[in-house]
């Protein structure tokens, strides 16, 4: 089993920043790749930026590209969402997931483990 806890969310205008972090204890961390999604009312879960087990490969929805950076401390157990530019419609409950394949995933089904979320809100 992995715990993971988000924390960083809250309310910030449009254009400014927040970083979200994901806490993990459990097994051990950098057996998982990590995942983070977000979900906005009414709509499905949907993929925001991946990272893999030693942090080395990293992949992003275009809708976030550029504007994000997703990273990870494995000494810390941690993983990170720096997300600047921020804009309305990145309004949403972000989760961070893990998995244990090798190969990260944009797939939520593939990711065993998930976080309680965090509410991220960008007023215009």
């Amino acid at each position: 089993q992995v715990q993971l806890v988000e924390s960083g969310g809250g309310l910030v205008q449009a254009g400014g920043s927040l970083r979200l972090s994901c806490a993990a204890s459990g097994r051990t961390f950098i057996n998982y790749a990590v995942g983070w999604f977000r979900q906005a009312p009414g709509k499905e879960r949907e993929f925001v930026a991946a990272i893999s087990r030693t942090g080395r490969i990293t992949q992003y929805a275009d809708s976030v590209k550029g504007r994000f950076t997703i990273s990870r401390d494995n000494a810390k157990n941690t993983a990170f969402l720096q997300m600047n530019s921020l804009k309305p419609e990145d309004t949403a409950v972000y989760y961070c997931a893990a998995e244990s394949s090798v190969l990260i995933s944009h797939d939520p089904l593939r990711y065993d483990y998930w976080g309680q979320g965090a509410q991220v809100t960008v007023s215009s």
